[in-house]
C-alpha cells in the first residue's frame, strides 16, 4: 500500500502536531475562548497554538467565531465532523494511560481527559 493510500496516514495528517489532540480534547466539553485554550496548553507558544488552531479549522475539525474583532473574543468549538474525533482520541488517551502504567509511570490526571 502506498503511503498516500493509508487511512492511518490520513488520520495522522489531521491530528499530527503536539497540541492538536490536546486542543480537540479541551473543546470536547464545549466552546472555549482563545485565552482558555492558552491555559489548556501552557507550554505551547502563542504562534504554534495559533497555527495549529488554523490547521484544525482548515481541516473542518473546529470552527472559530470572532466577536468584536479582538483576539480576546475569539471562540472555538468542535464542528459536527470534529466531534467524530472525540471517541478516537478518548481511545488513544486510554491506550496512552495503559502504556504509561506498563512502563511504570503514573499517568497524569487531567480535568479534560
Amino acid at each position: 500500500m502506498l503511503l498516500a493510500e493509508c487511512p492511518v496516514r490520513a488520520a495522522i495528517d489531521v491530528i499530527e502536531g503536539k497540541w492538536k489532540p490536546i486542543i480537540v480534547n479541551a473543546l470536547k466539553a464545549g466552546t472555549l475562548r482563545y485565552g482558555q485554550l492558552r491555559r489548556e496548553t501552557p507550554e505551547a507558544t502563542k504562534k504554534v497554538l495559533t497555527a495549529q488552531l488554523r490547521e484544525l479549522e482548515h481541516a473542518g475539525i473546529i470552527c472559530r467565531k470572532n466577536f468584536e474583532q479582538s483576539e480576546e473574543h475569539l471562540r472555538y468549538s468542535l464542528t459536527a465532523y470534529g466531534r467524530t474525533l472525540v471517541p478516537v482520541l478518548t481511545a488513544l488517551a486510554k491506550w496512552g494511560a495503559n502504556h504509561k502504567e506498563r512502563l511504570g509511570e503514573k499517568p497524569a490526571l487531567s480535568r479534560s481527559s
